[in-house]
């Protein structure tokens, strides 16, 4: 890490030293960035990164709301809007009891960079709250969104900030969240992505994270040489981005193994039955374990730490950050893993990343690889203003082609580092390039 890179990395713990996901993150960047800043001296006269890596703007709230038995609950929510040198801010809302401002820092600062990859007008962003919808009843979930959007409806708007969803914030969620906007504001405005496709959505971006994850995965084994054709794949989670980027890794020839959830997970030789877990997880809302009960020949093991234990040949994880770590990423080397694709925000601790690089894995940074969704999220957006409708052939188009630009920028980016084939450095400093231009043009804002 260069001399300016460090001294901004030892402020930054000595003023955010609880804060360790986004400290993980931002050494992650400002190491990838050392080599960039070191050919761009006057960036320090400029402050340029002291102004990067603070946000414009973090907003917390509590959150009060009543549940089925009377009882009032109370809720943090946050909203970090962390960039707007290249568009509204944009990035999704997770509702998970790990949720604090720590974690949404991490998530808005990762955004920033990955949303300027897509090459799209758009800022970084990210929020959300410490609820959790699993087993809430509707009412339940719609009475905390309509508290949640009551504060932060003042914060966002169609060309100022975008939210979207995030773990825990899927169609369900993101219709009460509307509904509640609309009622206040009296705007029916693009003002939040992921929509039904009755009311504004469009149509792949459902899809858009898993198809997109795997899209950029293709693109970079065909550098190799290699494809998914014939591999054992392994997805972690069972959510929207595991289930999608399973049935695209089935369709361009892979064979998935296997999935989990945060209790365990299942191994099916056969290849995994995607409209089981499909039925299971989006529509009766129940643990994966139960996949053994329609597939008796599938095991289910208790922990889903293990399932980096399975061989295969393509890693795709897709659960939630620092889920992968150096005993994972040793076992998944030693079962001849040659490729790892972070569909989740960085679900590899940083040890685990370092392990990957050093023996060669082919690796996909989540602001690269899983930044499909946001793409398609800035498409929505686009329609929205345009009062249009593409059909799922036009997005998924659009989107196999800004994956693809996203790793040519990557790739490149790496070449010029004196990093080929590193796309952790190439990612970085593709999209630090953009904002960091963008930025100095703006003056001192």
């Amino acid at each position: 890490m260069n001399s300016y890179a460090a001294r901004i990395m030892a402020d930054l713990k000595k003023r955010n030293g609880h804060e360790k996901e986004f400290l993980q993150a931002a050494t992650e960047v400002l190491a990838s960035l050392s080599l960039y800043l070191e050919k761009r001296p006057e960036l320090e006269k400029l402050g340029l990164l002291e102004r990067f890596v603070e946000p414009e703007r973090a907003i917390g709230f509590r959150v009060p709301w009543v549940d089925d038995q009377g009882n009032v609950q109370v809720n943090r929510g946050y909203r970090v809007q962390f960039s707007s040198a290249i568009g509204p801010y944009k990035g999704g809302l997770r509702l998970h009891p790990s949720v604090n401002l720590g974690i949404i820092k991490f998530l808005g600062f990762e955004q920033i960079l990955k949303n300027a990859l897509t090459t799209l007008p758009i800022g970084g962003g990210k929020g959300g709250c410490d609820f959790d919808p699993k087993g809430k009843s509707d009412n339940e979930v719609m009475r905390f969104c309509q508290s949640f959007m009551t504060e932060l409806y003042r914060h966002i708007g169609a060309d100022t900030d975008v939210p979207a969803g995030d773990i825990g914030t899927g169609a369900r969620e993101i219709g009460f969240l509307y509904g509640q906007y609309k009622r206040i504001t009296g705007l029916y405005e693009g003002v939040l992505t992921g929509k039904g496709l009755v009311y504004g959505g469009s149509l792949g971006r459902t899809e858009a994270t898993g198809f997109g994850l795997c899209y950029f995965m293709a693109e970079m084994m065909n550098v190799a040489g290699k494809s998914f054709a014939d591999r054992r794949v392994v997805v972690s989670g069972s959510g929207n981005v595991a289930i999608y980027a399973a049935k695209k890794a089935a369709e361009l020839g892979g064979k998935v193994v296997a999935m989990s959830d945060s209790n365990g997970y299942i191994v099916d030789e056969d290849g995994v039955d995607l409209s089981v877990v499909k039925q299971l997880k989006e529509v009766e809302r129940k643990r994966i374990k139960e996949y053994v009960l329609h597939r008796p020949a599938a095991r289910y093991i208790e922990g889903c730490a293990g399932i980096w234990t399975v061989p295969c040949g393509i890693a795709l994880p897709c659960a939630t950050q620092n889920e992968l770590d150096l005993d994972a990423a040793r076992a998944l080397v030693a079962n001849g893993c040659f490729a790892v694709g972070e569909g989740a925000n960085m679900p590899s601790t940083q040890d685990a990343t370092d392990y990957f690089l050093e023996k060669g894995v082919l690796f996909g940074p989540g602001k690269a690889a899983n930044a499909g969704g946001v793409a398609v999220s800035a498409l929505e957006m686009s329609q929205n203003s345009q009062r249009l409708h593409w059909t799922f052939e036009e997005v998924d188009t659009r989107l196999k082609d800004i994956m693809k630009s996203i790793f040519e920028q990557s790739a490149m980016a790496a070449e010029e580092c004196g990093k080929p084939g590193n796309y952790v450095v190439g990612a970085n400093v593709a999209g630090f390039k953009k904002v960091s231009q963008a930025m100095i043009a703006q003056g001192v804002v």
